[in-house]
Protein backbone atom coordinates (compact mmCIF):
# COMPACT_ATOMS: atom_id res chain seq x y z
CA UNK A 1 0.00 0.00 0.00
CA UNK A 2 1.44 3.27 -0.86
CA UNK A 3 -0.19 6.61 -0.74
CA UNK A 4 0.84 9.85 -1.77
CA UNK A 5 1.01 13.24 1.01
CA UNK A 6 0.98 16.42 0.31
CA UNK A 7 1.32 19.23 2.74
CA UNK A 8 -0.51 22.06 1.51
CA UNK A 9 0.72 24.61 4.17
CA UNK A 10 -1.26 25.99 6.96
CA UNK A 11 -0.77 22.91 8.88
CA UNK A 12 -2.80 20.76 6.47
CA UNK A 13 -1.84 17.73 4.63
CA UNK A 14 -3.84 15.80 1.32
CA UNK A 15 -3.18 12.01 1.11
CA UNK A 16 -3.88 10.32 -1.82
CA UNK A 17 -4.64 5.97 -1.81
CA UNK A 18 -2.76 5.00 -4.78
CA UNK A 19 -4.62 2.25 -5.97
CA UNK A 20 -8.24 4.02 -5.16
CA UNK A 21 -7.29 7.67 -5.70
CA UNK A 22 -9.54 8.24 -2.58
CA UNK A 23 -8.38 11.35 -0.74
CA UNK A 24 -8.46 12.26 3.24
CA UNK A 25 -7.42 15.97 4.30
CA UNK A 26 -5.85 16.27 7.55
CA UNK A 27 -5.53 19.49 9.64
CA UNK A 28 -3.98 20.28 12.81
CA UNK A 29 -6.12 20.53 16.28
CA UNK A 30 -7.61 23.71 17.55
CA UNK A 31 -5.33 22.99 20.75
CA UNK A 32 -2.17 22.88 18.55
CA UNK A 33 -2.58 25.47 16.20
CA UNK A 34 -4.68 24.42 13.53
CA UNK A 35 -8.04 25.27 12.58
CA UNK A 36 -9.93 21.74 13.22
CA UNK A 37 -11.11 21.47 10.14
CA UNK A 38 -10.72 17.64 9.44
CA UNK A 39 -9.59 14.94 10.78
CA UNK A 40 -6.38 15.55 12.84
CA UNK A 41 -3.11 12.88 12.26
CA UNK A 42 -4.06 11.51 15.76
CA UNK A 43 -7.41 11.77 15.10
CA UNK A 44 -7.05 8.67 12.16
CA UNK A 45 -4.67 6.73 14.74
CA UNK A 46 -8.46 6.37 16.12
CA UNK A 47 -9.98 6.26 13.04
CA UNK A 48 -7.62 2.92 12.03
CA UNK A 49 -8.29 1.32 15.20
CA UNK A 50 -11.98 1.42 14.90
CA UNK A 51 -12.45 0.22 10.90
CA UNK A 52 -9.58 -2.69 11.79
CA UNK A 53 -11.53 -3.81 15.11
CA UNK A 54 -15.22 -3.73 13.09
CA UNK A 55 -13.10 -4.95 9.91
CA UNK A 56 -11.73 -8.19 11.35
CA UNK A 57 -14.30 -8.83 12.99
CA UNK A 58 -16.74 -8.60 10.05
CA UNK A 59 -13.91 -11.40 8.26
CA UNK A 60 -14.77 -14.04 10.96
CA UNK A 61 -18.77 -12.98 11.35
CA UNK A 62 -19.19 -13.27 7.41
CA UNK A 63 -17.48 -16.90 7.93
CA UNK A 64 -20.48 -17.94 10.49
CA UNK A 65 -23.10 -16.10 8.37
CA UNK A 66 -23.71 -13.61 11.53
CA UNK A 67 -23.66 -10.18 9.88
CA UNK A 68 -22.13 -7.51 12.02
CA UNK A 69 -23.49 -4.72 9.37
CA UNK A 70 -24.70 -1.97 11.35
CA UNK A 71 -22.41 -2.13 14.39
CA UNK A 72 -21.35 1.38 15.20
CA UNK A 73 -18.18 1.62 17.17
CA UNK A 74 -17.46 5.38 19.31
CA UNK A 75 -13.83 5.83 18.98
CA UNK A 76 -12.64 8.37 21.67
CA UNK A 77 -8.79 9.87 21.89
CA UNK A 78 -7.39 11.27 24.70
CA UNK A 79 -4.06 13.02 24.78
CA UNK A 80 -1.27 12.70 27.20
CA UNK A 81 1.23 15.76 27.65
CA UNK A 82 5.22 15.62 27.79
CA UNK A 83 5.65 13.94 25.52
CA UNK A 84 2.42 15.28 23.43
CA UNK A 85 0.99 11.91 21.77
CA UNK A 86 -2.23 9.52 22.22
CA UNK A 87 -2.07 8.06 25.54
CA UNK A 88 -5.13 6.16 25.56
CA UNK A 89 -8.13 4.96 23.20
CA UNK A 90 -11.49 4.16 24.03
CA UNK A 91 -13.70 1.84 22.03
CA UNK A 92 -17.17 1.08 22.61
CA UNK A 93 -18.54 -1.24 20.35
CA UNK A 94 -22.56 -1.80 19.66
CA UNK A 95 -23.41 -4.79 17.35
CA UNK A 96 -26.38 -4.71 15.90
CA UNK A 97 -29.81 -5.66 18.41
CA UNK A 98 -30.16 -9.50 18.29
CA UNK A 99 -27.39 -10.67 16.37
CA UNK A 100 -26.79 -13.97 17.23
CA UNK A 101 -23.59 -15.44 18.70
CA UNK A 102 -23.21 -18.25 21.25
CA UNK A 103 -20.92 -17.18 24.43
CA UNK A 104 -18.24 -18.91 22.73
CA UNK A 105 -18.51 -16.67 19.67
CA UNK A 106 -18.84 -13.41 21.63
CA UNK A 107 -15.25 -14.44 23.35
CA UNK A 108 -13.99 -14.75 19.80
CA UNK A 109 -15.25 -11.46 18.82
CA UNK A 110 -13.59 -10.02 21.89
CA UNK A 111 -10.98 -11.32 21.24
CA UNK A 112 -9.94 -10.54 17.47
CA UNK A 113 -11.17 -7.04 18.68
CA UNK A 114 -7.53 -6.97 20.71
CA UNK A 115 -5.53 -8.31 18.66
CA UNK A 116 -6.33 -6.70 15.05
CA UNK A 117 -3.38 -5.55 13.12
CA UNK A 118 -3.74 -1.63 14.20
CA UNK A 119 -4.20 -2.82 18.02
CA UNK A 120 -0.67 -5.02 18.04
CA UNK A 121 1.08 -1.88 16.44
CA UNK A 122 0.48 0.29 18.89
CA UNK A 123 2.99 1.41 22.01
CA UNK A 124 2.22 -0.64 24.64
CA UNK A 125 2.55 2.32 27.07
CA UNK A 126 -0.99 3.50 24.32
CA UNK A 127 -4.04 2.36 26.72
CA UNK A 128 -6.60 0.90 24.49
CA UNK A 129 -9.84 0.36 26.17
CA UNK A 130 -12.55 -1.90 24.22
CA UNK A 131 -15.74 -2.17 25.87
CA UNK A 132 -18.52 -4.29 23.75
CA UNK A 133 -22.03 -3.07 24.39
CA UNK A 134 -24.67 -6.31 23.44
Amino acid sequence: MTTEIVYQGELRCKATHERSKTVIATDAPVDNKGKGAAFSPSDLLAVALGTCIITTIGIKTDDWDSSFEGTRLEVTKIMSQDPRRVGQLDVDIYPPVGIQLDDKQREIVQRIAHTCPVAKSLHADLVQNINFHW
